[in-house]
């Protein structure tokens, strides 16, 4: 396993949170989906109330592809433990269908398929139809 370290973002890493983000929807190819801002990630991660936590994982540089080292899982059990410690009872995680690699992860690492075992779909409103359900 490589040697990483999983901490708590600092404002500082917007930037490259930001390009993170971007490279994540490039893959997934929704790259038009992203609509955020550097400036937005400051103001809603790390303003007075922040809307969510960020972790970030800090890897040595190294050569090459760094997946198989096993960084997927360490992050996922430091989000486990941020949850519990929390006192959150479950936490969610969005996998596009075509993503088995994925979805063979968070399987190993015992989560439970809600699409197979209990036929959930997700849902979203965004731009027009927020607009539209606002009266704006």
């Amino acid at each position: 396993m490589a040697s990483v370290r999983i901490r708590e973002a600092e404002e500082g890493d917007c930037g490259q949170i930001l390009r993170l983000i971007r490279e994540l929807a490039e893959y997934e190819k929704l790259s038009d989906q992203v609509q955020i801002s550097e400036e937005a990630l400051r103001a809603d991660g790390f303003g007075e109330n922040p809307l969510y936590r960020c972790l970030v994982a800090d890897l040595p540089p190294a050569p090459g592809d760094t997946q198989g080292q096993g960084i997927g899982s360490k992050i996922i059990r430091r989000v486990a433990q941020v949850a519990l410690d929390q006192g959150c009872s479950q936490f969610r995680l969005a996998v596009l269908d075509w993503n088995q690699r994925a979805m063979a992860l968070y399987k190993a690492l015992g989560a439970q398929d809600l699409t197979e075992a209990e036929g959930w779909h997700a849902f979203t409103f965004d731009g027009e139809a927020m607009r539209k359900l606002a009266g704006k």
